[in-house]
């Protein structure tokens, strides 16, 4: 199956916490078996509403073929990190 998964991280991190927290959240799906498609930063954007404090985020786009333990798996971690502010993963159609 092929997810979308977008998720958000803190604007308080240095830039090099950031790029781990990204590398980190991709790699739970890689060692997952999860094939990453492709993935991007979308860049710190202001949020709709205030998230833990937090008024903007840094946004990042992952789009993987991936069986439903490594997107749980994904969701566990993300869900756990007090890096991410918020995820959400989407499912696409075939």
């Amino acid at each position: 199956m092929k997810y979308e998964i977008l998720f958000i991280v803190r604007p308080d991190l240095e830039e090099k916490a950031i790029n781990d927290t990204f590398k980190k959240m991709e790699k739970v799906l890689v060692d997952k078996k999860a094939k990453v498609l492709s993935s991007k930063e979308l860049g710190q954007k202001e949020l709709a509403y205030e998230i833990k404090k937090h008024k903007t985020g840094y946004y990042f786009l992952i789009n993987v073929e991936a069986d439903s333990k490594a997107i749980n798996e994904f969701e566990r971690v993300a869900t756990l990190s007090e890096d991410v502010i918020r995820h959400i993963t989407i499912k696409l159609e075939k």
